[in-house]
């Protein structure tokens, strides 16, 4: 075949393509042609050429993002077939090893204390925030943390000395924000996806000990979306609210600065969709590298989380909670300013072991540090926390970014 042939056969494919000419299009340009090639002068003959350029700078343009897309889904299928692993970057360097086809256990219930929901936080406009309270007597403790990252202890907000001016939180309140719900009303739904069914679910026998593994996927996005997404988040500073957290038994969250202290957006403005999609499409390998059949899908849970100066996430799970109960798997997808303008806030997601029909954490965990475009995936019943975030700034764009999504059985 030659050059021209090629080029010919080339054209002809992507004329076919609605994505890059849809059919009225099409029709335009064939009717302008054949008006401007009908005349016989220079003019209309320079028209027409003017015409035939415009349209291939088009149809380029068009061509390359669908390109893109086309090449951006091949890598990510690449990347499940031939590297994806177990992340493997725990500052405890004696953890057991996690193989592949070691079985997610049943979500096991939360350690004592308070287990997450999604965060539907509301703070009325002109109310102080009060500063974090001092642990009451006979709350739980923390769970031991023997493997540390030098450098980076985790350590609860202090409290305020007695007789000093409360200081609130890094957050910010601004006026039209609604107020928060009343004790034991009923919470704003979370943004979700419905998603078609799959197969069965795999049945499982429940073990005395859970290693904490989980999947973790680099350049998850291509730079225009996650550029595209970044721009979106910044502009809606204004509609972040404080985030909150469901204990056992509760019908609405509380926020509760002892536990956990950030800002959440429910809206992403459609930006969802990209993140929710890949997901679903690295799910099933995710599940074969755990030894899992695939699940029923009812729905898939997404929220902007924003984590400033002093902010973190005491040790929970994600499923601890009877309105939280149908979640199975946890996903975080990290991305910030460039370059990075905090530290800490690093993701421990810990082994846990059986204790009264209950799983609770012990000392040995894995730590993710924060990367650019990195998402990661885990059981969403295993205990897991969020060191205190050290940002200098204190500003709002220099923040710790993630999206974080629950998908529902």
């Amino acid at each position: 075949m030659t050059a021209r042939e090629m080029i010919d056969s080339l054209s002809g494919t992507l004329v076919c393509d609605d994505r890059i000419l849809s059919v009225p299009e099409r029709e335009l340009l064939i009717d302008l042609l054949h008006r401007t090639r009908a005349q016989s002068s220079v003019r209309q003959d320079a028209i027409a050429e003017t015409i035939t350029r415009i349209v291939g700078e088009i149809v380029a343009e068009r061509a390359l993002a669908v390109l893109g897309q086309s090449m951006t889904r091949q890598l990510l299928q690449q990347q499940l077939t031939s590297s994806l692993s177990f992340a493997d970057r725990s500052s405890d360097h004696d953890m057991p090893v996690i193989r592949a086809g070691t079985p997610v256990p049943p979500s096991p219930a939360p350690a004592p204390g308070s287990a997450p929901r999604p965060p539907n936080t509301s703070v009325r406009a002109g109310t102080p925030v009060p500063p974090p309270p001092a642990p009451a007597p006979g709350s739980a403790p923390r769970p031991p943390n023997t493997s540390v990252r030098a450098g980076t202890p985790p350590s609860p907000p202090p409290s305020p000395a007695p007789g000093s001016a409360p200081r609130p939180p890094n957050t910010s309140v601004h006026a039209g924000t609604p107020p928060s719900p009343a004790p034991g009303s009923a919470p704003r739904p979370p943004n979700t996806s419905s998603q078609p069914k799959t197969g069965g679910v795999a049945v499982l026998e429940a073990s005395d000990y859970i290693s904490a593994e989980c999947v973790v996927l680099d350049e998850f996005l291509t730079a225009p979306e996650l550029h595209t997404l970044r721009q979106y988040v910044l502009e809606q500073e204004m509609r972040f609210e404080l985030s909150e957290v469901l204990s056992p038994g509760m019908t609405g969250g509380a926020v509760d600065y002892e536990h956990r202290r950030s800002r959440v957006l429910m809206d992403l403005g459609g930006h969802e969709s990209m993140i929710v999609d890949r997901v679903l499409t690295c799910l099933p390998r995710v599940l074969q590298k755990w030894g899992r059949d695939p699940f029923p899908i009812s729905r898939v849970e997404t929220q902007v989380t924003a984590s400033n100066h002093g902010d973190f996430f005491r040790c929970h799970s994600d499923n601890g909670a009877e309105a939280v109960a149908a979640r199975e798997i946890t996903f975080v997808y990290f991305f910030h300013r460039e370059p990075k303008q905090f530290s800490g806030g690093e993701l421990r997601i810990y082994d846990s072991r059986r204790e009264n029909d209950n799983y609770v954490p012990t000392a040995n965990y894995r730590t993710i540090i924060p990367e650019q475009n990195q998402l990661v995936l885990f059981a969403s019943g295993l205990s897991h926390e969020i060191t205190p975030v050290d940002c200098p700034s204190g500003q709002f764009a220099d923040s710790r970014f993630t999206i974080n999504g629950w998908v529902h059985r």
